[in-house]
């Protein structure tokens, strides 16, 4: 519903943001009504669970990163529908018309960069609901938080560990083993 991973969650609980149930077992029950309360509270959108497909545009200068990515997150499920955007200017494009659920988001690319692309995303009440992760090759604790306050959930740095990226998506990874690095 919310288009979280289920580390997310856990970290909301533990916070004590989201309030559940437990079972016998350890795993956490939620009612829909909290569950869409905690959501209005956050300005987070709630997903449908008939959808469809998630959405992710990857945004990458980096072509063939781009198309890694976009070939990655394709082939660890059939229920993703993804696109790629060489830019920030492509990426506002395909943000209107595609409508993504999450956007993968390269931090440096010419002329408008991923910062800039965020803080468009988030001010803006059409998609400021829309799930951001930054991913970025210069190793900078600043670039990170950065990133966050921009309003991106997650930062990921290059190269990327596919399985935490794809945890981060809600998305399995049972048949992908794979670690990219940046050129």
């Amino acid at each position: 519903m919310l288009m979280v991973s289920p580390a997310t969650i856990r970290n909301w609980v533990h916070n004590g943001w989201l309030q559940g149930e437990s079972t016998a077992g350890g795993h956490r029950r939620f009612q829909r009504r909290q569950v869409e309360s905690f959501a209005r509270g956050r300005k987070i959108a709630i997903q449908p669970s008939d959808s469809g497909s998630l959405r992710i545009l990857v945004v990458d200068d980096d072509t063939q990163f781009a198309r890694f990515m976009v070939e990655l997150v394709q082939e660890s499920t059939a229920s993703v529908d993804v696109r790629a955007a060489t830019n920030g200017f492509e990426a506002g494009t395909l943000i209107r018309e595609f409508e993504p659920h999450v956007v993968l988001l390269d931090l440096l690319m010419p002329r408008l960069n991923g910062l800039d692309v965020c803080r468009r995303l988030k001010s803006d009440p059409v998609t400021r609901t829309v799930r951001v992760i930054g991913v970025t090759g210069t190793v900078d604790p600043g670039n990170y938080a950065d990133f966050l306050r921009a309003g991106a959930e997650l930062c990921l740095s290059k190269p990327i560990d596919t399985r935490v990226l794809l945890d981060a998506l809600g998305l399995p990874y049972e048949s992908v083993d794979l670690v990219l690095e940046s050129n």
